[in-house]
């Protein structure tokens, strides 16, 4: 017997309950067709000069910065680099659009983040470098540790956004993560606790097209990533991520409107990865240089560029302080990285937890031995040698 068939079902019509319905209407959180742009459009004589010339300049120094920490992988003083040359208006926007008070949560390709937020860039590189499971204090500065298992650092984001909130502290988490990451369980878990806490967390999404060999299409067979926000019930935005007056513009309004109490919003920059993956990785195995050639066109730097000197606020003599101001730092960051750290192994334990479990206990003690054990040798095998 089915339901349909029991007395009085006919008279049986359930109604859903008010938590059935739909919490906002979808149209508004639908994100544009195309990729918002500022660059070569009317908009752009709207935003302040004095800002476009500082994104240039960052540009350039970041540009310089994933130069000289590729070579620094070729020159072995560096285990491994995830470039970010292509996407450096993604990252140099993140930065620049946060207060001092906010937290950024940058994914491992996102170093130059981290630098253009104030980072020491040997600092920025130490975990790269395997010297440390990080190489700043995260609190000092209000980035966390840089993320190399993918999304792990948007539940994260969000746990500290929603803490901030209900302590009234006027903070905004900014977490940043590739195209890759939005096919991981955290993505999802992230981005609903967020939408129904209306967390103050801005989700960036910097869609290279590939999550190292897999390309966008073989991941989702959404219109865009931002068109997922809706199911979460946030706004989702498209913007150019290699205009970095768009980028900045968008992700400014999203902070601002996660301030406001509005709740979290998905943004979606689409950019290139102009390198490969990591300096392991064999990108010519899975795309043509010819797409890599059709988007140098495209290149955030050029893009930025074309327009200052088109509008008469950069000249030849501007874009070469630019590039003098970058290979300063770069020299800097390569006599700094030239030079072997000093390590001491018991810092191993040392952050691990608030108060050491027996077994780290355990393991200590274990390699205390093997280290004092290892002086002795030294110092009798000294002796000997006199």
């Amino acid at each position: 017997m089915t339901v349909q068939e029991l007395p009085g079902a006919a008279a049986y019509r359930p109604t859903p309950p008010p938590a059935w319905k739909p919490i906002t209407d979808p149209a508004p959180l639908l994100p544009d067709p195309e990729p918002y742009r500022v660059l070569g459009t009317d908009a752009v004589a709207d935003v302040d000069p004095e800002l476009l010339l500082r994104l240039h300049a960052e540009l350039v120094r970041g540009r310089r910065y994933n130069a000289q920490a590729t070579a620094l992988t070729k020159q072995g003083r560096l285990a491994v680099y995830p470039s970010s040359t292509g996407q450096e208006a993604c990252e140099i926007a993140a930065a620049l659009v946060l207060e001092e008070r906010d937290w950024l949560f940058p994914s491992y390709r996102d170093t130059l983040a981290a630098v253009a937020r104030g980072l020491d860039p040997v600092e920025a590189l130490t975990l790269l470098r395997g010297d440390r499971h990080t190489g700043y204090d995260p609190r000092e500065h209000r980035i966390a540790p840089l993320c190399t298992p993918l999304a792990t650092q948007l539940p994260h984001a969000v746990g500290l956004a929603h803490a901030a909130r209900l302590k009234g502290d006027d903070v905004v988490a900014l977490a940043m993560v590739g195209d890759g990451g939005t096919s991981e369980g955290d993505f999802h878990e992230a981005l609903n606790f967020a939408a129904v806490w209306k967390a103050p967390v801005v989700f960036f999404v910097q869609n290279n097209g590939f999550a190292i060999s897999v390309p966008l299409a073989k991941q989702t067979a959404a219109p865009s990533l931002a068109h997922k926000a809706v199911g979460y019930g946030m706004p989702g935005r498209l913007v150019d991520g290699n205009d970095a007056a768009a980028v900045h513009q968008v992700l400014s309004e999203a902070v601002a409107r996660a301030r406001r109490g509005e709740g979290p919003t998905l943004v979606e920059a689409v950019t290139y990865r102009m390198e490969a993956h990591t300096n392991a990785d064999d990108a010519t195995r899975y795309r043509v240089d010819s797409e890599v050639e059709a988007w140098k066109a495209h290149d955030p730097v050029l893009l930025l560029e074309r327009e200052l000197t088109g509008r008469g606020l950069l000249d030849d003599e501007g874009i070469a302080r630019a590039k003098e101001a970058a290979e300063r730092m770069a020299a800097a960051l390569r006599d700094r990285m030239n030079a072997d750290p000093e390590l001491a192994p018991m810092d191993l334990f040392t952050h691990v937890y608030a108060e050491q479990t027996g077994q780290l206990q355990e393991q200590a003690a274990a390699l205390r031995a093997e280290l004092d054990a290892e002086q002795d040798h030294d110092e009798h095998g000294a002796e000997a040698g006199r």
